[in-house]
């Protein structure tokens, strides 16, 4: 069974993970992480009824011995997330509270810091966490298997991460969208946009936060929690940045209705090919006019 002197002289979020699952080959999935945080000498896990916050740590400078606290009432796969980013607060030596008064205490703000590069120290230390949670809970191994066997890509495959390993669809669609090509999910409330994950080669979403859907996607159509949508082209032109005399490519959109007012779209990107490119495709006849006029002076 791992413990903590196996990962002795390892501190980075990928190479924990890479240590734990290395002595771990089988382990369990979902994984226990409870059971987990306990052999690598966390020795309790409590309520936390403090507002605002939805986790936190205790642990002295030598970290001989660490305590989980995760919010009261906060459901089983949050909770779960709650207690791996912690492990990771524990296990990363150089991540200091901000106030050494108080500990590590964790706010919603926090679970949703994903920037590892970023500068700030704070926010680099929290994104780490996060790192750590999503690769604990969603082994890159087990994960990758799942997605090898997607015939295509779909919100369905987004549910099945979930269930398998027993997490979040907002976290299910994190993972689901990195080890993926040419995908963006958005997640939005009441019509509007609150934030998007993407693949490396996905455009840049031109939509900012609390700006309305466009009306063209099918999430105007749908009424009842869980309704699925058909997989439709959509204008990609209504969702990403496009320049004029450039290629629009074919995209294709996916929803489903959450409870509360929230919903999960999936764009998808058809790569094409150039050899059948005509630059004055998108552009008005005036405009064409005017172009090879321009080419022919």
């Amino acid at each position: 069974m791992v413990s903590r002197l196996d990962l002795d002289g390892t501190y980075s979020p990928n190479g924990l993970v890479a240590k734990i699952l290395e002595v771990e080959p089988e382990l369990e999935i979902p994984v226990p992480i409870e059971q987990l945080a306990r052999l690598l000498d966390i020795s309790e896990i409590q309520e936390l009824q403090t507002d605002g916050f939805e986790g936190g740590l205790i642990t002295d400078e030598a970290r001989s011995f660490g305590a989980i606290l995760v919010r009261k009432g906060v459901n089983e796969r949050r909770r779960r997330f709650t207690i791996a980013h912690e492990l990771a607060h524990f296990l990363i030596v150089h991540h200091r509270p901000r106030n050494p008064d108080e500990g590590f205490l964790c706010d919603r703000k926090a679970m949703q810091l994903w920037d590892t590069a970023t500068k700030d120290a704070y926010y680099k230390m929290e994104a780490e966490a996060n790192r750590f949670a999503a690769l604990l809970l969603m082994p890159p191994p087990v994960l990758r298997q799942i997605l090898s066997r997607q015939c295509y890509q779909s919100i369905a495959t987004v549910l099945e991460i979930a269930e398998k390993f027993f997490v979040s669809k907002e976290a299910a669609a994190r993972a689901y969208v990195e080890y993926s090509d040419n995908i963006a999910v958005i997640i939005c409330k009441d019509g509007k946009f609150i934030r998007s994950y993407r693949s490396r080669d996905f455009p840049w979403i031109a939509l900012k936060r609390n700006d309305a859907i466009p009306q063209i996607s099918d999430l105007h159509t749908l009424s009842v929690v869980g309704q699925q949508s058909t997989i439709d082209e959509t204008p990609a032109e209504h969702w990403i940045d496009t320049e004029r005399g450039q290629r629009i490519p074919k995209m294709y959109e996916h929803v489903m209705l959450q409870s509360k007012g929230f919903a999960m779209i999936q764009l998808r990107i058809v790569p094409q090919q150039d050899d059948d490119f005509d630059p004055l495709e998108n552009m008005t006849s005036k405009e064409r006019f005017r172009t090879q006029q321009e080419r022919w002076s």
